[in-house]
């Protein structure tokens, strides 16, 4: 039999009926933990605030280093505004990738409880005017459809139907907005633009890149390329998800090769869904089998651990 990584609508959970939406879940999940992955379509994020975003990603990028360097938060480990090309890289993997990016966070008002976790977002509108508008809205956006994906996951989990939109209610989550350069010819040798890796976090959202690149690592051990349509969405998991679930849905390795034409660039946009920084990362009941293989963190410990690891 052909295996084919599940095309999920997601209008089919949330408009759909009781057999409609049980379908979901259940490729949901078995598409996330056989594969890694799936691809997601009627979604809640507008195609016009997609094209908007990535525009303006564009002519930031595209500015002079020493203005994209105005806004480098020193001390924040990366988690708000921009950070420079050649700085990140993957776990256990000292070559940085070839790339740089930005990332925009959640806003809290001063007297909220997680103000003291979560930095000011800052923005280049006085050099890409209608920045902050264009991706705020895709944040919120991708956020919505977050809990959406998070309540299917939890009733394949059997959790409480309050289980994730709890832990993600005001989470610590990012949008990030990637360029991956053309690839010079003195790069280090086994530089890639995203080396193999795994997400730090419960799912990764994933809008369709500018150009080819991204790879899966199939749960059989092949790397699978991803190319996506118009308007479709990828969604893997990350290792906060494989730690509370005792590794029964895997966290997703993937990675973005080089270009065989060394001359193109690439920009993609990708929302790493955290949980809130108070929450508990332990096992789900449901998935303890024989025995809990990783004991309670914190998942604001745990974020700052595996950002040490990659260089932020």
């Amino acid at each position: 039999m052909e295996r084919k990584v599940p095309e999920l609508s997601l209008l089919s959970f949330t408009q759909g009926n009781e057999t409609e939406r049980a379908k979901f879940v259940d490729q949901l999940f078995s598409g996330i933990k056989d594969y890694g992955f799936i691809i997601l379509t009627d979604h809640n994020v507008k195609s016009d605030t997609i094209k908007t975003s990535y525009q303006l990603v564009n002519d930031f990028f595209k500015l002079p280093s020493d203005k994209k360097q105005k806004y480098n938060y020193e001390g924040g480990a990366g988690q708000r505004g921009y950070t420079a090309f050649g700085v990140e890289h993957a776990k256990n993997n000292d070559v940085p990738d070839l790339k740089e990016f930005w990332h925009v966070g959640r806003e809290v008002n001063s007297n909220h409880p997680f103000k003291n976790f979560y930095l000011d977002n800052v923005w280049p509108e006085a050099e890409v005017p209608g920045f902050t508008k264009a991706l705020t809205e895709l944040y919120d956006a991708l956020d919505d459809t977050s809990n959406y994906l998070l309540d299917a996951l939890g009733i394949a989990l059997d959790v409480p139907q309050s289980y994730f939109r709890d832990m993600i209610h005001e989470g610590n989550s990012i949008l990030r907005s990637i360029y991956y350069p053309p690839v010079a010819n003195d790069i280090p040798a086994g530089a890639v633009r995203a080396a193999a890796h795994e997400d730090i976090n419960l799912i990764t959202i994933l809008m369709g890149a500018t150009a080819s690149g991204l790879q899966l690592l199939d749960r059989d051990g092949q790397w699978l390329d991803v190319e996506t349509k118009e308007g479709q969405l990828v969604v893997d998991s990350g290792d906060m998800l494989s730690r509370i679930t005792n590794d029964v849905i895997p966290a997703t390795t993937h990675r973005v090769i080089n270009p065989e034409d060394s001359s193109s660039e690439r920009f993609s946009m990708p929302f790493f869904v955290h949980p809130h920084p108070q929450a508990t990362l332990e096992c789900i009941p449901s998935c303890i089998g024989a025995g809990a293989k990783y004991p309670p963190i914190n998942s604001h410990e745990f974020l700052l651990e595996r950002l040490r690891a990659i260089g932020l």
